[in-house]
């Protein structure tokens, strides 16, 4: 099975321990491995077994005293449910928040839609074009070079929240979230397209989409 990458990327330093040579405690591995797990659960539709390995993580992480590192398990969670289209407030971060580092704040906000200028610059370096673009046509552009599915979804999440994905970011995002067998974004993303299509006064096309769900929801 393909590792997913997370966004923003959760254990660098476990990363630069294993490569230099040190041993790695259990308490890395064993969160590193289960919000990867936690992640890829939630994406494909799995709520139960993404739940239990969330706070799984989360335990492990706890029992360090690293207010860091458990943000980013919280904002590792928020991620996939923006790039699911699930906008609601990242309550486990907002608990974290008032001694959270900068750059855990700068991806909380910018998961809200509320990143500002001077944040930018402490965003993972795949959304900074995103969230600094000056148009919608230079942030689709941003979106869709962006080579890492998970992240290609949330930056898609962020512009549609921001009521600023054009038909290329929604199109792209049921292409992301379709190539990885992500059923919970497909189904997201794929009635975004139904609704546009709705509006528009295309009913055969929004009724072909709905059929294109029915079919998703029934991979269960």
């Amino acid at each position: 099975m393909k590792t997913i990458r997370l966004a923003p990327v959760l254990f660098a330093t476990l990363l630069l321990a294993a490569c230099a040579g040190k041993p790695v405690p259990d308490w890395q591995v064993n969160a590193k491995d289960a919000t990867e797990r936690a992640s890829n659960a939630y994406l494909t539709g799995n709520t139960r077994v993404a739940d239990q390995e969330f706070l799984y993580a989360r335990n492990e992480v706890t029992r360090t005293g690293r207010i860091d590192l458990l943000a980013r398990v919280e904002l590792t969670r928020c991620a996939a449910q923006v790039a699911s289209l699930v906008l609601d407030d990242c309550t486990g971060f907002e608990k974290l928040r008032l001694d959270a580092p900068a750059a855990e704040v700068a991806y909380a906000n910018y998961l809200a839609g509320k990143v500002q200028s001077s944040e930018i610059a402490q965003l993972p370096a795949q959304h900074r074009a995103v969230a600094g673009a000056s148009s919608d046509n230079a942030a689709a552009s941003a979106m869709l070079s962006i080579e890492d599915p998970l992240s290609r979804l949330v930056a898609a999440g962020v512009l549609l929240q921001g009521k600023r994905a054009s038909p290329a970011v929604i199109s792209a995002a049921v292409e992301t979230a379709s190539a990885q067998g992500w059923r919970r974004p497909l189904l997201a993303w794929l009635g975004v397209q139904a609704m546009r299509a709705e509006q528009a006064g295309d009913m055969a096309e929004a009724l072909r989409l709905r059929r294109k769900m029915t079919l998703v929801e029934g991979s269960k």
